[in-house]
């Protein structure tokens, strides 16, 4: 159930001509085309660590389990993924600790409202993110 780590498969969404696209962007970064639009399009686009935890919310959004399964370390990675049953209804970052265009590994911790079974709730994460040949993958969640 985790925005860090992963239901319309693959890249149905974008296929759609943009039909039934977000104007503002779910992760509240901005305009959905301007901000994580292009990262669900192609992973690679993300710079930062931070940029690919809010696409990854975005997908949880949107139920894109293709592009969460796409940006997620095949070292961790599940074999299938199947998202549902939560309404994510807001993104908050927390902290970011390193993640930048030069580095190799970037935390990025959040909260992440959400409604399910009508009830409200938050999920607090620190998301562990590395890049790997040149781009930035979800690998886990840091536990304390």
């Amino acid at each position: 159930m985790t925005p860090g780590a992963g239901a319309m498969p693959g890249k149905g969404w974008a296929s759609s001509g943009g039909a039934n696209l977000p104007e503002s962007c779910p992760c509240g970064g901005g305009r959905f085309a301007e901000c994580c639009g292009p990262v669900l399009e192609d992973p690679a686009r993300a710079t930062t660590a931070e940029q690919l935890m809010r696409s990854r919310y975005t997908a949880f959004v949107l139920g894109d389990s293709g592009h969460l399964l796409r940006t997620w370390h095949p070292r961790t990675r599940p074999n299938d993924l199947t998202i549902g049953g939560v309404r994510w209804t807001g993104l908050r970052i927390l902290d970011v600790v390193d993640g930048g265009p030069g580095d190799t590994r970037g935390v990025v911790e959040f909260e992440a409202r959400y409604r399910a079974d009508g009830a409200r709730g938050v999920m607090r994460e620190r998301s562990v993110f590395e890049r790997r040949a040149g781009r930035w993958l979800y690998v886990e969640a840091e536990t304390k």
